[in-house]
């Protein structure tokens, strides 16, 4: 039979890896998969959508949504989730103790719309209790200057906000210009004069979740509406063939007799995860199963955050954000 060529660009991940080495064939498509750094996956799908399947930022899919781009559609395949109270750097020695403690400093962010700062603020404002308006804002790329926001913002009134395209967050923190460090990725300077704000972040992380069910999603899979209005079974398809390949993964993880990652004990580890998310710990889709809430969720307060931190131009539905024909949970 005649398939479908679409070509789709991926970071590396053991979770999608049957799919885009074929392992696990999507029904009736030819898939080419490009493995790209997740910089450049961003910003050549931002600016041009060079493929027909991408990775993309959630923040950025969000906002995109939020202004009104009905050219690409997000399935319910979660490619990244990741707890970020540990993004949070400060100097060595500083007197910033406690997350409460950056109210009155000044605070810098790689990007406003950085999904990781997304998450990282909606903790500070509606977990801790803090006033993001309290803080004066610093833009600026972590170890190199230049980086600047992707996407456009509508920030709240009275949010004090500022851009450094010459400097340096690392460089700023060391040299006292600013106060704290909100970054996914960490500072050069970590460990030699910066450390962590929260060196204990894994056990607040897993208290975070039990309080809120929040799993954050950092990184979705996205598909041009133009292939789902010609084909639209491949949405489908798509999100079958990428469950296989996520169960196919937790077979390896949960494999006692070989390490199929070099960690001494990553099946005890994928024990431990069962036991705080559940059997299935990366769950997909927005089903009336504990994975499909826990997504629901997660995903309801983080497009709240989204639009109270100017990310969102306007408020989201959680449901805005996929293929209708895939909002229930499939199994297979």
């Amino acid at each position: 039979m005649n398939r479908l060529s679409l070509t789709m660009a991926l970071g590396s991940y053991d979770h999608m890896r049957d799919v885009t080495d074929g392992s696990v064939p999507i029904e009736g498509v030819s898939l080419r998969s490009l493995n790209l750094p997740i910089e450049e996956i961003f910003f050549r799908f931002t600016q041009s959508r060079d493929w027909d399947i991408s990775e993309i930022s959630m923040g950025q899919y969000m906002s995109l949504k939020s202004q009104g781009d009905d050219g690409i559609i997000a399935l319910p395949s979660f490619v990244s989730r990741a707890f970020r109270h540990s993004m949070f750097y400060i100097r060595s020695g500083s007197a910033i103790k406690r997350p409460e403690d950056l109210q009155g400093k000044r605070v810098g962010v790689p990007e406003w719309g950085q999904t990781a700062c997304i998450y990282g603020r909606g903790w500070l404002s509606d977990y801790v209790g803090v006033d993001l308006k309290r803080i004066e804002w610093v833009q600026a790329g972590v170890n190199e200057p230049g980086r600047r926001d992707k996407v456009k913002l509508v920030l709240p009134e009275g949010l004090r906000y500022s851009n450094a395209p010459t400097k340096s967050l690392n460089d700023m923190l060391l040299n006292g210009e600013i106060d704290a460090v909100m970054s996914a990725r960490a500072p050069h300077a970590f460990g030699k004069g910066i450390e962590r704000l929260m060196p204990d972040y894994q056990a607040l992380e897993e208290q975070y979740f039990k309080d809120t069910r929040i799993y954050p999603i950092m990184h979705g899979l996205v598909i041009k509406t133009d292939v789902l209005d010609q084909h639209p079974w491949v949405a489908m398809n798509l999100y079958k063939a990428l469950q296989t390949a996520k169960k196919r993964s937790f077979e390896r993880m949960s494999d006692i007799t070989a390490s199929h990652a070099p960690l001494a004990w990553l099946a005890e580890y994928t024990q431990r995860m069962k036991n705080l998310f559940g059997e299935d710990f990366f769950p997909y889709g927005l089903g009336p199963d504990e994975g499909g809430r826990i997504n629901h969720t997660t995903l309801k307060a983080f497009c709240k955050f989204g639009l109270d931190q100017g990310v969102c131009h306007r408020p989201m539905e959680v449901e805005e954000l996929f293929p209708k024909n895939l909002l229930s949970s499939v199994k297979v």
